[in-house]
């Protein structure tokens, strides 16, 4: 965690003498109404939102030192509530144990100050849902030290109720978690600690890997705090040779915009590792894998970037990998000497191998991308498409891959078909047509298949 900057201290010290100094406030201490607190709550909790929402974009690792400012018993207890969810989510989940890898302590910072302010009657009108979750994440005994603190038998009992029996099974936690996380689905609230020894690191990498990725998937952010991190990360002797390192290393090269000087910083660490780290490429190629398979964003400008920090002198499939790529993405997939090249290199590979697997992937989104942004009135680009697919399928010879492209045009097709109903129109007859022999030459479907999906479906008679 980073302290917090000057100018946004500045502005947390303004945001809390307004309060202070608010009418709003002075009718609330007055009347100790629910309606003024809930007055005082909607007038000056945008104001820390939105502090929290710009701290957020530009400097997420000062995130929670900013929060712990607003622990301060100036702010009444406004927008505690919202921390307390971002704390629970914010958490490192074990997938064994669907517990929390580290005790969350930010968690029971903000709970404690909830309980001890003098508005917890309101306040804890929105928080039951976030503490049942950060209990069913966190351990008995820590619950238990955390409710022991609390002297107020009347929110002891509170506090009890929250631990619920359902989240005892593992199965309910993730379907709690999932449940939960769509209230906070718009709000970015994402922080991390970056490590400074080598144990630290094995501790904070699944933490660190998932924030990188969350940046990288909202465009608008300035990344430039965490660039210059990550650039020390990367550059750190204590943490090269290890497997949590060139995972880092890949999203880092891969997803993230670098001026010059962090490319060459990089590109030295990347090459060196190649050279001296005996399972570099497996775990790079290992790491790309499941990237693709995870949904991460790696296409053609995420390969350009790691293309263009390789040493070629190095002989490696690393480089071979990236030489058949630049052939492909400059090119184009359906360019023949692209085509001869895959081919190529996939038979100096075993089929099964990862890094034939991930020149699939490579051929599978240029696939995706193309069928998942065609809007209905586009299906002859698919049928032009299509032409290509016997080539990579013959090359391949993988089912999978023909089960996933598959899984690709029945979707589109069964779009078509809720648009285009009438069954004597020109548009059906050559979606029909098209699938009748396409998808049959292909083993998509047999005949029987392609009858079953086309016939029409009578409706069945309501009775009076």
């Amino acid at each position: 965690m980073q302290e917090l900057s000057k100018v946004y201290q500045s502005e947390v010290d303004e945001i809390s003498e307004k309060i202070q100094n608010s009418p709003e406030l002075a009718t609330y201490l007055e009347s100790e109404e629910e309606e003024d607190f809930l007055n005082l709550r909607e007038t000056y909790e945008p104001l820390m939102s939105g502090l929290h929402t710009r701290v957020a974009a530009a400097e997420p690792l000062q995130l929670e030192a900013l929060e712990k400012q607003y622990l301060n018993p100036n702010f009444e207890g406004l927008f505690l509530p919202k921390l307390l969810g971002y704390s629970v989510l914010r958490g490192e989940i074990n997938k064994d144990t669907q517990k929390y890898v580290l005790p969350q302590n930010h968690f029971k910072d903000i709970l404690l100050t909830i309980c001890n302010s003098s508005n917890f009657d309101y306040l804890k009108k929105r928080i039951g849902q976030s503490i049942q979750m950060g209990f069913a994440f966190s351990s008995d005994i820590w619950i238990t030290n955390l409710i022991n603190t609390i002297s107020n038998r009347r929110i002891r009992y509170f506090l009890q109720s929250q631990k619920l029996d359902k989240y005892r099974d593992p199965r309910n936690r993730v379907v709690g978690r999932t449940r939960f996380m769509k209230q906070f689905k718009n709000d970015n609230f994402y922080s991390v600690d970056f490590p400074n020894t080598a144990n630290e690191l094995k501790v904070l990498f699944s933490s660190l890997r998932s924030f990188l990725i969350v940046r990288t998937r909202r465009k608008t952010m300035d990344n430039s705090a965490v660039i210059s991190e990550m650039e020390k990360l990367i550059a750190n002797p204590a943490f090269q040779g290890t497997k949590e390192h060139t995972e880092l290393m890949g999203i880092y090269a891969n997803l993230y915009k670098l001026k010059k000087q962090e490319k060459a910083t990089l590109a030295g660490v990347f090459n060196k590792e190649r050279q001296n780290n005996a399972s570099f490429n497996e775990t790079y190629l290992d790491f790309l894998l499941d990237a693709f398979e995870s949904g991460l964003n790696i296409d053609a400008v995420a390969d350009n970037r790691v293309s263009e920090l390789i040493d070629n002198t190095i002989q490696d499939d690393i480089k071979d990998y990236y030489r058949l790529l630049d052939e492909v993405h400059g090119k184009g997939y359906v360019h023949q000497d692209a085509i001869e090249a895959v081919k190529v290199f996939y038979s100096q590979h075993e089929g099964v191998s990862v890094i034939n697997e991930c020149v699939r992937k490579v051929i599978y989104g240029y696939f995706a991308r193309l069928i998942n942004n065609l809007d209905v009135g586009q299906y002859k680009e698919m049928f032009e498409l299509a032409k290509i697919f016997p080539v990579y399928i013959g090359i391949f010879s993988n089912e999978q891959f023909n089960q996933d492209v598959k899984g690709l045009c029945m979707k589109y097709i069964k779009t078509l078909l809720k648009k285009y109903t009438d069954k004597r129109g020109k548009d059906y007859q050559d979606i029909k047509k098209f699938v009748s022999v396409t998808f049959v030459e292909l083993g998509f479907l047999k005949e029987k298949e392609v009858v079953e999906l086309f016939k029409t479906r009578r409706k069945r008679k309501t009775t009076a």
